[in-house]
Parts: C-alpha cells; structure tokens; sequence
C-alpha cells in the first residue's frame, strides 16, 4: 500500500481533511464489501436506520462490530492503516477506537447535518484521525463536504441527532449550538474554504474528529454510497465524559475521566 507523504500529512495538520489516493487495492476494498454485506444481515444492538429499514431505499450505519466481522478486523490489523494513522497524527502508537460503516442506498435523500465527531465520543486528545475509505466511486454531488480549518478553531459544537438534525441538548459548559454553517459559508465565502473529493474505491479521506463536514443523500438511482471509516487516536488520548449519551455508546467499565484508554476495547495497533 501507499504511505503517506509529508504534503498529505501537513495538509491533514493544516486543514484537518486529506484525501489518500489508491491507498488500499482491490483486494481490500472486496474484503471490506463482503464485511458491509455480512454486517448488514447480522447488525448489532447497536445499528440504525435513518429511513424505513422495509424500504429499499435508506441510509443506515452500525459501529464496534469488528470483533464480529472478519473482514474489519482483517483490515486494522493487517493493511497497514494502523502505520498511516500514527503518521497523520504524528503519533508514536495507534490505537483502534471503532469502525463505522456508513451506507446511503441508491436514492437515499437523507442528508448528513453539519457536526464535528469528537463531541459525539468518549475520548478526549488532539492526536486522532477517522478514515473514511470509499467501497463505491463518489462523485462530487455525493461527496462529503468540510470546513477546512475548522479543527482548530478552539470550538465544541453540540452534537446533532442524524435523523431529524436536532441538537443533544441546550447549550452547556464549553459546548455551543452550531451555527448556520452554509449561511456562514455563503456570506463569508473568503473566510471559509470548503473542500470536497471525488473519490474512487480504494482511496480514504481523513480528517480530525473537529473538522466540521457533512454530506447530501444519493442522488443515483443504481449505485450505493458505502464506506467503512475507521476511528483511530494516538498518544494523548484519554477517557472523557459528555453531557449526552456517548456515540458508540461506551460505559466507562472502570476507565476514569483523564485515563489512557488501555484496555483491549481500544487495541493499540503495531506494524
């Protein structure tokens, strides 16, 4: 597989979003299909569809399957990512959070809100990337979108409930509701740069658990938008508690705010 080079890092450290070409073959991206496929018809407690799952089209996820699913635990731990995760991070070590699959069936209107992921997760630290590799081609009009810059803008934003867009809560402590991010965009266009890519299987977009993104439902009416993001953090993650439920909904069993999260839930990963 590809590594990363040091433009691709410095663009993830500058704009917190960066798209790997070709990083995985074909070989991979089959596995991963089969594990989609394998994942859907035995879904955890844990997955959810945003639509009627008794129609054809929908948009449905399910995550922290990897112990049950070969496939995902095939590709943490024998791909290589686990080497291009420490890189973007600038890590020493990688440690696996969860996998999260994500498919909008052909047609899917449902839309992703603006949100960033780390107010949604149980681990605090600057030193994490999500990987989202594409098992599909997406083009422009399906593709995700992101607030370039916006990891380090120094803001929490409340998180937003995917199948009606609500906000957790009021705003609260550190955490804020978020603004109207397209109205912000479109009057203050030389403020905020939006990026956006087209993407053929095999290639991965990573970004910061703060970068603000979103994404348009399917607009084909043949193909599938699946992808399979993997969660990953480095050397400075710790445990955290939110005001609302966590996503992955993970009970401390034992972890502390502020402890290391080592505990085979969050395996380190070495290559």
């Amino acid at each position: 597989m590809n590594v990363t080079s040091g433009t691709e890092i410095e663009a993830f450290q500058r704009d917190g979003v960066a798209v790997l070409r070709k990083v995985l073959d074909a070989s991979w991206i089959e596995r991963l299909t089969l594990g989609v496929e394998y994942n859907r018809n035995h879904p955890s407690e844990w997955s959810h569809w945003y639509t009627n799952p008794d129609q054809s089209v929908g948009f449905w996820s399910d995550y922290v399957t990897w112990n049950n699913v070969p496939e995902y635990r095939q590709v943490v731990f024998e791909s290589g990512l686990a080497r291009v995760a420490a890189e973007l991070m600038q890590s020493t070590t990688a440690r696996f959070f969860h996998e999260h699959v994500l498919v909008k069936e052909p047609g899917a209107a449902e839309r992703t809100p603006w949100h960033h992921d780390q107010p949604y997760y149980s681990v605090d630290g600057d030193q994490n990337v999500s990987m989202w590799i594409a098992l599909d081609a997406v083009p422009t009009n399906a593709a995700l979108r992101f607030v370039a810059g916006s990891h380090l803008w120094n803001r929490w934003f409340i998180p937003r409930k995917f199948i009606d867009h609500t906000p957790y809560s009021n705003e609260i402590d550190r955490y804020e509701l978020l603004p109207d991010i397209d109205t912000m965009i479109a009057e203050h266009p030389d403020q905020h740069r939006v990026l956006s890519f087209e993407v053929e299987p095999g290639d991965v977009i990573v970004f910061h658990y703060r970068t603000l993104h979103d994404a348009p439902g399917n607009p084909s009416l043949s193909k599938s938008r699946r992808a399979v993001s993997l969660r990953w953090v480095g050397d400075d993650a710790v445990w955290a508690e939110r005001p609302w439920q966590v996503s992955p909904p993970y009970e401390p069993e034992g972890l502390k705010v502020g402890d290391p999260l080592d505990e085979t839930r969050f395996p380190l990963v070495t290559w």
